[in-house]
């Protein structure tokens, strides 16, 4: 029954897909480019006889959360609308079904009826960026950036670091990437704790896994919430967060999932140290220190455990969690105080080994296809993100509106901050400019200093930035066999995995199952995973 579900919601979206693109067929209507007199069809010719920017493009593009809330397409964006006055290039944005986007890319892939230009994850395509583009989906773009992109180019060459990230085990550049263009804004998710519940408890910030255990049991037995019931849930434990920020898990140096230690990759839930992560938490769990509804609570039962007062410890981002949060439960309650904690350590005063820490790249970024009749005006538009003008536009939206120049800093003025038709910062932010999520441009950090607009987030960020963090994995690139074969071996894997870890921690499977566990990942695969992500990390190295 659900196979055919699945069948029938699949071939909804291919027929959606199929319509869409049959509407779009990337003919462009010949406009004229501002700089030049219109050319060749859907292209426009500068003063000097040279290809200009194309009249008109499809692009494929998920359509934000926070910006769906106020538009039907990103041609509501006004950073597009001031692009489209500069370039003359209109978009046709084709956006996906939420939620359904990496369906609706494979169906949409596989009908051979392609876009302009695709903006995604190029790190979860199977066969990875390479195999796209000798399986015709998207073109390299080695040679077009360096005769066609000055912006880019200029950026490639002052920061070799972002060159070698963009560029694929076979030496394809392939994508206009989505930078984060400073290290601070690489961390932005954590622990968050009620602050106000360890003054009132007369309690210290936790930093070793004993003293987390102190804390959380005086939240459960010392009524923190002063209502005179025993209704405070001291951790909600979030395996989908801690897989991104290593709560409690990093204090063993392991992750759960893959990691290297100087080069050589490891697989965390097979190490003796996710054993004794698994027995803390199960007797954390089975003490009521943990949520006993963990694994049903949605972000809607969050949202509703942490605005009534009863959650203490929670893991989340500086801005959707710590941020909203504070402001929500400040108008009932203006007493509340949330803190980001520290990463977690075994030994006190140790450097914390492992925290969350994005890439400057993480796979996000505009690839121009195969389809695309015009790839070299398609690149100069791209590239027109990574000059001055393009930069101030997509982190800042339009000046005198969206932010306004104080003393040499892009200021976003109250139409953002306070918006007085209502929208959080991050809808309002959606209206003018992409900084609040990703595109084909560099993230700037004075977007970010803004946005963690509260002194408790600024000081999370400054906190949580605070971990070693050398056995992180960088976005790595499987080949096109390689990836078949690890898709197939992880598929079965994480299922077992989620499964085995909930009985774990539950104390329905008793942690002396662990063994078994470990052999039955070895039997399913994991050591040829490995040898995977090994070949792929070495091969990385070497570029």
């Amino acid at each position: 029954m659900k196979t055919n579900q699945k069948r029938a919601t699949r071939l909804a979206i291919f027929i959606l897909i199929v319509a869409m693109l049959a509407g779009c067929s990337g003919k462009s209507s010949g406009a004229q480019n501002p700089a030049g007199e219109k050319g060749q069809e859907g292209a426009g010719v500068s003063s000097k006889g040279e290809p200009g920017y194309p009249g008109q493009l499809t692009y494929w593009v998920s359509l934000n959360a926070n910006a769906s809330a106020t538009m039907q397409d990103m041609n509501g964006i006004a950073a597009y609308q001031e692009m489209e006055k500069l370039t003359g290039t209109r978009l046709k944005f084709q956006h996906p079904p939420a939620g359904q986007e990496a369906d609706a890319f494979n169906i949409m892939v596989s009908s051979g009826n392609l876009p302009d230009v695709i903006e995604y994850g190029w790190a979860n395509v199977s066969g990875g960026p390479d195999k796209a583009i000798s399986d015709g989906t998207i073109i390299r773009l080695n040679e077009l950036i360096e005769e066609h992109a000055p912006n880019i180019s200029k950026l490639l060459n002052e920061h070799p670091e972002y060159k070698k990230l963009i560029t694929t085990d076979d030496g394809n550049i392939y994508v206009f990437p989505f930078i984060r263009g400073d290290e601070y804004l690489l961390t932005y998710n954590g622990i968050i704790l009620r602050e106000d519940w360890l003054e009132k408890l007369k309690l210290s910030v936790p930093e070793t896994m004993d003293e987390w255990h102190e804390v959380l049991t005086a939240f459960k037995t010392k009524d923190p919430n002063g209502n005179g019931q025993a209704d405070e849930i001291p951790l909600l434990l979030d395996l989908d967060m801690t897989a991104l920020n290593h709560a409690f898990i990093g204090a063993w140096g392991i992750t759960t999932g893959f990691y290297q230690v100087d080069g050589k990759v490891s697989y965390g839930p097979i190490q003796p140290e996710f054993k004794s992560y698994l027995e803390t938490m199960s007797k954390w769990y089975a003490e009521g220190l943990i949520d006993q509804d963990y694994a049903a609570t949605d972000a809607t039962l969050k949202d509703a455990k942490v605005t009534n007062n009863q959650l203490g410890v929670f893991s989340g981002y500086m801005g959707s969690s710590l941020g909203r949060y504070s402001e929500l439960m400040l108008k009932s309650n203006p007493d509340v105080k949330l803190l980001g904690a520290p990463n977690v350590v075994l030994k006190k005063g140790d450097t914390p080994i492992l925290g969350q820490k994005d890439s400057p790249f993480n796979g996000f970024g505009a690839a121009i296809t195969k389809a695309n009749k015009f790839p070299v005006e398609t690149v100069k538009w791209l590239d027109y993100k990574y000059g001055e003008e393009g930069h101030m536009l997509f982190n800042f939206g339009v000046e005198g509106v969206s932010y306004s120049m104080k003393d040499g800093y892009p200021a976003y003025t109250d139409e953002v901050m306070k918006n007085p038709d209502g929208l959080s910062i991050t809808q309002a932010l959606s209206k003018y400019n992409l900084a609040s999520y990703s595109g084909p441009f560099v993230q700037d950090r004075r977007y970010i200093e803004q946005y963690s607009a509260l002194p408790q987030q600024k000081a999370a960020i400054e906190t949580w930035m605070k971990a070693d963090n050398k056995r992180l994995m960088p976005i790595i690139s499987p080949t096109a066999e390689e990836s078949t074969r690890y898709a197939s071996i992880m598929n079965d894997i994480n299922t077992y995995y989620e499964e085995m870890v909930n009985k774990f921690i539950m104390g329905v499977e008793p942690i002396s199952g662990f063994d078994q566990f470990v052999r039955t990942l070895q039997g399913m695969g994991i050591e040829e995973a490995l040898q995977i992500q090994q070949a792929a990390l070495d091969r990385f190295n070497s570029r």
